[in-house]
């Protein structure tokens, strides 16, 4: 008798010790993923909850507003969800908020609330938590409008626009076929005879680049935050432009010269067998890699044209050896072995010419890059940057300002280079585009002065 009320009083300070540390154990953690800042038309809608085998007694997600609360899912009602389990003992559950799927909602401060309970001590105890996240709803779709006439974009070239966006925080620009250009509020455009003080014009340079098709469609567009978009559409004419093709011969010569030297500065490929191999895996491989690096310092560029004058340094006094966009064949002992096109201008020089910078700016990179070997690149604002390579010596480092015509370094033939020439190119919002419309005051002038001096009232 006493062994079994023993046994009793332990299963009873068992259970009641289960129940305390039931009563400490954390509810089922929550996590929601979206939205972050703000709800839209259509907004999506993450969450996701942890629980042993994901199994749960409760799971609510409500929208509050107002005071009032609109629910979004349960697990007896899942309708308009997607529940998936991610493991052994997490669930994700996502669908659309928003206008679209509250008609009641309104514009002004919400919060999604989600709640979580599983069972524990057997299916004796039941323990809960709740996660919160705040946030604005958005319904209004952004507006945008052309403000400059006459726009004309030749095939691999650039082009410029004055718009308005409202509201100001809207992210905006031109779209080319799939290809987005931002734009900068237009107070960053200082020219003379020009007061852009407007907070919602903006300024976007484009291009239609050279494997872009001549019917690519241009157009305005605005997005904001909650995902409301807006475009518009501008008169625009698209003249084509023939590409030359040429072939250029390699040697073991060459190869002897140009792949160790490459290779011995990058860890972005790691080629194997002979010096035609690698030359080629350098050509090919090294090369899209070095063009998107030199793609991503878009992103560094300053609101504001650094650029001062009316047309940029010309080089004029240098031979053309290669245009743009020329299409090359790289022939070997005969074989043609590749394709690659160049996307700049190789202008012959005296061996160490001095090379100077195409207008003022902000040096973002002084240093090796593959292919272009020792290589500069000059940020002058709104997108607008441009890239010298071959050099043999570098007189700028990277974050420095330097004057238009002020020497950057000396030619030389680093990199992938025949011999001792410049590799000049333009790059708008990170693509290269053609730079003799750049070396063109006519150019600047009708293409880009003149629609700044009309949109500030001038």
């Amino acid at each position: 008798m006493r062994f079994l009320l023993g046994l009793v009083l332990i299963l009873l300070l068992a259970a009641g010790g289960a129940f305390v540390v039931a009563g400490r154990m954390p509810g089922p953690p929550i996590e929601i993923m979206k939205p972050e800042k703000v709800v839209g038309v259509s907004t999506p809608l993450e969450v996701a909850v942890q629980a042993p085998g994901a199994r749960l007694e409760d799971l609510r997600i409500v929208l509050e507003q107002n005071g009032k609360q609109f629910p979004l899912f349960t697990l007896a009602d899942q309708k308009g969800a997607q529940v998936k389990q991610d493991g052994a003992d997490r669930l994700l559950i996502s669908r659309e908020i928003g206008k679209q799927a509250i008609p009641e909602l309104q514009s002004g401060n919400a919060a999604i609330v989600v709640t979580a309970s599983r069972k524990v001590v057997y299916g004796i105890r039941t323990i809960q938590s709740q996660a919160r996240r705040d946030f604005k709803v958005r319904l209004e779709r952004p507006r945008v409008s052309v403000v400059s006439t006459h726009h004309f974009i030749n095939h691999g070239g650039s082009e410029m626009i004055v718009y308005r966006a409202t509201p100001e925080d809207v992210t905006s620009g031109v779209v080319v076929g799939d290809v987005e250009y931002p734009g900068y509020p237009a107070s960053g455009a200082s020219v003379e005879g020009a007061r852009l003080t407007d907070p919602a014009l903006r300024v976007a340079f484009f291009a239609l680049a050279h494997d872009q098709d001549l019917k690519s469609p241009i157009r305005l567009f605005a997005r904001d935050e909650a995902g409301n978009t807006a475009r518009a559409d501008f008169d625009f004419r698209v003249f084509p432009k023939p590409f030359k093709k040429s072939r250029i011969d390699v040697n073991d010569k060459l190869l002897d010269r140009v792949v160790p030297a490459i290779l011995e500065g990058t860890t972005e490929v790691k080629p194997e067998g002979d010096n035609l191999a690698k030359f080629l895996v350098i050509n090919g491989e090294l090369r899209q890699k070095n063009n998107a690096k030199i793609a991503s310092f878009a992103a560094q560029t300053r609101p504001e044209l650094l650029w001062r004058g009316a047309v940029f340094h010309p080089f004029g006094n240098n031979a053309v050896e290669s245009a743009f966009a020329d299409h090359r064949t790289y022939v070997y002992k005969g074989k043609e072995v590749d394709q690659q096109v160049h996307l700049g201008f190789d202008l012959a020089s005296f061996t160490g010419t001095p090379i100077v910078a195409a207008n003022r700016g902000i040096v973002l990179f002084a240093e090796e890059l593959g292919i272009y070997g020792n290589c500069v690149i000059v940020d002058h604002g709104f997108g607008v940057q441009s890239l010298y390579g071959h050099l043999s010596s570098m007189d700028v480092k990277a974050g420095q300002t330097v004057e238009k015509e002020q020497q950057l370094g000396r030619s030389g033939m680093t990199g992938m280079a025949g011999g001792d020439h410049l590799h000049f190119t333009m790059l708008v919002n990170g693509k290269m585009v053609n730079p003799v419309e750049w070396w063109d005051a006519h150019w600047i002038e009708d293409r880009i002065l003149r629609k700044l001096r009309a949109a500030g009232g001038s």
